[in-house]
């Protein structure tokens, strides 16, 4: 059967670019749903979804562009088109989305894009996707490809018609099943597990994929890096796919907090809980900080310190930062509706953290353990491991944990 591909675009400006798109698809063998995010000139071409539609949905009883507050507007186009495009989705209505445009409708167009589910062909087709500081909020915590354009949308010249052409062929691709190949998009296995991981763990992260591998699990791995690991705990929630999550580098937790670079937001650490499933939690750079060095405090300057590469430093933390990181962490798992197993290696948090480094310190690590082990709810079960989180040893501890949770979930 042939897809259907939603195409979001605003008809008062980019209609001949959308009639263009719409053409290449579907001579592709694609169906296509065109819906009209534009708000203030008429539309160039009929909509199968129009601003009125979407208008409604996204604040029911309000006069059609009452007001001339951009963000307001841009709030109400982005939820009513987001219900109308999720309804779509969940009815078996369309297979992938693409849009089109600059800064304003990249912003608008990805952030509905952002609410349909992992795995769904996401296409963003914009003029301006390398321009500093935008590209992140683009991307959010979803898997939306950014194709850029490089020159502007200002009608259908020849190197316009040459992206469209590129970009029809890149959604249908990715939308269609390749000939021959049935899909697997079996995401309601009951064998998936989440990980978070860093580089900073990453032996332990291999040998703890590879053995689980082996026994039949599918390991999902997330870089903790504060857009990953937040994007984990969106699909924990959201998808709910995974059975259980071995949480090495939730080190996002206390990033929030002191304002670091890795910070993966407010709710880090709560998904799991909130689901009720086993949770294996790891201390991987939970003592180290990354600030960006625009925000450095005087004191920074004097903490010891690891230059992971030219654009990374991570600072460590202080005794009282500890403190606070622990009780943030024992609150946020005693609020757990499932086990968890707390894993804290005695030597050393990163692969860089041993004896004989600057900044080895278990006697700081230890007071962050009683802290745990003093605020820790009955389900909270708190292990120490004579090992480096970066050796083996630490690898086995997490295999056992994950194994006692299984069997008893």
């Amino acid at each position: 059967m042939s897809k259907t591909i939603a195409i979001l675009c605003t008809l008062d400006t980019k209609a001949a670019e959308t009639i263009y798109l719409k053409k290449q698809i579907e001579a592709r063998n694609c169906r296509t749903v065109i819906f009209d995010l534009g708000t203030r000139g008429q539309a160039g071409m009929p909509a199968d979804v129009t601003r009125e539609v979407i208008f409604a949905l996204g604040n029911p009883g309000e006069i059609l562009f009452s007001t001339e507050n951009r963000v307001r507007l841009a709030e109400i186009i982005t939820a009513g088109a987001s219900t109308k495009i999720k309804g779509l989705y969940a009815e078996g209505k369309i297979q992938g989305v693409i849009g089109i445009g600059g800064a304003t409708s990249s912003l608008l167009v990805t952030n509905i894009m952002r609410t349909l589910p992992f795995g769904v062909p996401k296409f963003m087709v914009s003029s301006v996707a390398a321009s500093q500081g935008l590209a992140s909020r683009y991307f959010g915590s979803s898997d939306i490809t950014i194709f850029h354009s490089v020159i502007d949308f200002t009608g259908l010249n020849r190197l316009i018609r040459d992206v469209l052409d590129r970009a029809a062929g890149a959604i249908v691709g990715m939308a269609q099943d390749p000939e021959g190949k049935i899909s697997e998009k079996d995401y309601q296995a009951k064998s998936f597990i989440a990980m978070s991981q860093l580089s900073l763990c990453e032996r332990t992260a291999n040998y703890v994929r590879s053995r689980l591998e082996q026994e039949g699990y599918q390991i999902i791995g997330f870089s903790a890096t504060g857009v990953a690991d937040k994007a984990m705990e969106e699909m924990i929630s959201g998808e709910g796919i995974f059975k259980a999550v071995i949480d090495l580098a939730p080190g996002g937790v206390g990033e929030e907090i002191f304002g670091g670079t890795r910070s993966a937001g407010k709710e880090r650490l709560e998904a799991a809980g909130k689901m009720g499933i086993p949770q294996i939690i790891a201390t991987c750079a939970v003592n180290l900080m990354s600030p960006p060095r625009s925000k450095y405090k005087p004191d920074y300057y004097e903490r010891k310190k690891y230059d992971l590469d030219a654009l990374r430093t991570f600072l460590r933390l202080n005794t009282e930062e500890l403190k606070v990181v622990a009780r943030a962490m024992a609150e946020k798992l005693n609020a757990a509706r499932g086990p968890v197993k707390f894993l804290i290696p005695m030597k050393g948090w990163a692969s860089f953290d041993i004896a004989g480094t600057a900044i080895f310190e278990p006697e700081s690590d230890s007071i962050f353990t009683k802290v745990i082990k003093e605020l820790a709810a009955e389900h909270v079960e708190v292990i120490e491991v004579d090992a480096n989180i970066d050796e083996p040893e630490f690898g086995e501890a997490v295999i056992k944990a994950f194994k006692d949770l299984d069997k008893s979930a």
